[in-house]
């Protein structure tokens, strides 16, 4: 039971402790406020009261309990009651009916890739220079880091203590960026490492790809060390796609009940594996006309294991349940969607690679009913 329940309750902590992080930098900055002469920043101060109104999604807890029996001397092996299952349960909640625009931070110099949540009102950002950049909703730059090695990195995570995670396929790294410095923690040799994405439990998965372009696996990571490889079903064939000497990435995310959701472009398809590695679908599309094909690009998934992904060439994202069922589009207020990340409300936001910029989507109700 504890197996079986501890990443959810373990997605909870940490989505209140971003929570009472965020109101003490805010309590700290209204004191420094409360001791300014500046007229002019104090009357652009706009109150974040209603933001912490409520905690973030909540789910019930039902305890084991247990059911004694009269004890019988003649079968002392029954004198043990059964014992219930634990339970956890999520309230239901549903898609807005219009998704529409909170807000929107741009611009970069050139194509914006990949977004992850620092936490609620602030988020880092690549593009396809060698800088990874870190923005306030409020569009003001916080920090910006070159890579260490000056290559421009291929996908950018945030772990469990907010620090940062960037891929680096030119020279074969996963590495680590602190308050004060860069750390190597993953050096491979004849693979190179592209999308990566951080799970509930804090293992890092990564998408990599063979030096000959032949062979493409996902990896799981504890710190440094190999926990898992995916790469083949159970008929011996490749689960992902691989593009020859042409790198193709391929964004990945874990959802709510542990499945590996990796949105593959070219074989138009997200790919659904279970936590063990075993194939449970390939959504392709809805059974409806698109005006052209459907090559999905980012993903991630929100608290109530919908899976979200971004389809570029048709201006959409797709939304399906974690069956792989088709719930609806959002299109209309994303062009040329490319990353995509979910706070811990299950708002969206979305990296538009035309337009450089990020827009902050609310796609379920803050507030759970």
């Amino acid at each position: 039971m504890v197996a079986k329940h501890t990443a959810a309750l373990d997605r909870q902590g940490d989505a209140i402790n971003r929570t009472i992080i965020e109101i003490t930098k805010i309590i700290l900055d209204l004191k420094r406020l409360l001791d300014s002469r500046d007229v002019c920043l104090v009357s652009e101060y706009i109150s974040r009261t209603e933001e912490f109104r409520t905690l973030p999604a909540q789910f019930q807890v039902t305890s084991p309990t247990f059911t004694p029996q009269e004890i019988n001397k003649k079968q002392i092996q029954q004198q043990i009651g059964p014992l219930s299952e634990l339970v956890i349960t999520y309230p239901a909640r549903t898609l807005l009916d219009e998704p529409r625009i909170l807000t929107y931070i741009g611009t970069w110099p050139d194509e914006l890739h990949s977004v992850s949540c620092l936490s609620d009102s602030e988020l880092w950002t690549r593009s396809t220079d060698n800088i990874l950049r870190l923005y306030s909703l409020q569009r003001k730059l916080l920090r910006s880091v070159q890579t260490k090695s000056g290559n421009v990195p291929c996908d950018i995570a945030v772990t469990r203590s907010g620090d940062l995670i960037y891929t680096d396929d030119r020279d074969r790294t996963i590495n680590l960026v602190t308050d004060t410095k860069i750390q190597t923690m993953i050096r491979l040799q004849a693979w190179r490492p592209l999308n990566l994405c951080r799970t509930s439990s804090g293992d890092l998965l990564t998408i990599m790809t063979s030096d000959d372009g032949k062979q493409t696996k996902v990896m799981r990571y504890s710190g440094s060390t190999e926990k898992q490889c995916i790469q083949w079903d159970n008929r011996g064939k490749p689960l992902y796609t691989s593009s020859g000497f042409s790198l193709s990435y391929k964004f990945l995310s874990e959802n709510r009940n542990l499945d590996i959701c990796v949105a593959d472009s070219d074989a138009c398809a997200v790919v659904v594996v279970s936590a063990a590695g075993k194939l449970r679908f390939r959504y392709t599309g809805p059974p409806s006309t698109i005006q052209k094909s459907f090559k999905p690009v980012g993903v991630t998934t929100d608290s109530q294991g919908n899976i979200l992904t971004s389809d570029s060439i048709n201006h959409r994202i797709h939304i399906i349940d974690q069956e792989g069922q088709f719930l609806r589009f959002i299109h209309n207020c994303v062009k040329f969607p490319y990353g995509l990340c979910v706070d811990s409300r299950d708002n969206l936001f979305v990296a538009e690679y035309d337009r450089t910029e990020v827009k902050k989507n609310p796609v379920l109700p803050v507030n759970t009913p």
